[in-house]
């Protein structure tokens, strides 16, 4: 099923108090404002009596992020802070917290209070229907133009690679059935890109319309370059579409040099030569000496790309966790 979730509550909907959740928030550069969100997102479970584990994965932050999201699990027994070793990328930060939760259901929000933590009880009352897979769609997103036009092409790549649904969309917040996240989880990659996967390992997904709020302090680091290396990963990482773009290019390049190369042998065996061409000789070198680059950088991408997932067992590494009695 796809499409926004029936608001309404259909007999048979199962009881939100039976289940566990876990709630996992990568934090990056978030000191002012990640302890805040923790104390949020405690308070909404617990008013609404549902059973809490609060994963904080802090992916190599270089301001003090650590320091708070490590005082927070010292503070309350259902938090648990990881510190990875250095920043992989928010993705992999989802992961690490994925591959750490036990809930029935997980959670994943960003740090920053935009993704408001009292809708996430609306994506588990969409999720009690049934659905295996529920995104928020935000009703007006507060982000610069650069990141609308940004999630704008992921949503088209999405839809090429992943199968997404034309009426479904998807965003960073997100719940997940456990055995989608098992099957997650159990992907081996080195370059995770959370919402495809749950695309790929789900069959019940839909959406429901949350707040996106203005973030309270400081300002998104999820850069233009970030978008490009996210758009660069899909690509190479779960789809040969620029290996058969340009293959196709080089079939229909290979095809006008078999006309261009019947057309001087034609001129050739007609008597009509001459000396000059160097012009001629200098272009097609060079454009099928750049052609022939191109094909090789791609390939090398992508056998780059394969040598790291088959030779890498974990695409992050955690130097310290604390919570769940563990230091």
């Amino acid at each position: 099923m796809t499409g926004p979730a029936d608001p309404g509550q259909p007999d048979g909907e199962l009881d939100r108090t039976s289940f566990t959740y876990s709630v996992v928030i990568p934090v990056f550069n978030s000191e002012k404002v990640v302890g805040t969100t923790v104390d949020r997102v405690v308070e909404v479970f617990t008013e609404a009596g549902l059973d809490l584990e609060l994963i904080l994965v802090n992916d190599g932050s270089p301001d003090r992020s650590w320091d708070v999201i490590r005082a927070k699990a010292e503070q309350y027994p259902q938090v648990v802070a990881l510190d990875l070793l250095h920043n992989y990328g928010q993705h992999h930060a989802n992961l690490a917290g994925l591959r750490e939760s036990h809930g029935d259901y997980v959670i994943t929000m960003d740090d920053d209070l935009q993704n408001p933590p009292e809708e996430a009880l609306k994506l588990i009352d969409a999720a009690m229907r049934g659905h295996d897979l529920v995104f928020g769609e935000f009703i007006r997103k507060q982000a610069a133009p650069y990141r609308r036009f940004g999630s704008k092409m992921i949503d088209l790549l999405n839809r090429r690679i992943f199968g997404q649904p034309s009426d479904l969309s998807v965003s960073n917040y997100r719940i997940i059935r456990r055995d989608v996240v098992d099957r997650i989880c159990a992907s081996r990659t080195a370059y995770p890109y959370i919402t495809g996967q749950a695309l790929l390992y789900s069959h019940d997904r839909t959406h429901v319309p949350v707040r996106h709020d203005p973030r309270p302090v400081g300002r998104s680091t999820y850069s233009t370059l970030r978008i490009l290396r996210l758009v660069l990963t899909i690509l190479f990482s779960y789809s040969s579409f620029p290996l058969r773009a340009l293959a196709f290019v080089g079939f229909l390049i290979s095809f006008a040099s078999l006309l261009l190369g019947g057309w001087f042998l034609l001129q050739g065996l007609l008597g009509n030569t001459v000396v000059k061409g160097w012009t001629t000789t200098v272009v097609l070198l060079s454009l099928f000496n750049g052609f022939t680059i191109a094909l090789m950088s791609m390939l090398g991408e992508y056998i780059v790309r394969t040598l790291n997932t088959v030779s890498t067992e974990d695409s992050y590494h955690v130097v310290n966790r604390v919570g769940r009695g563990r230091t």
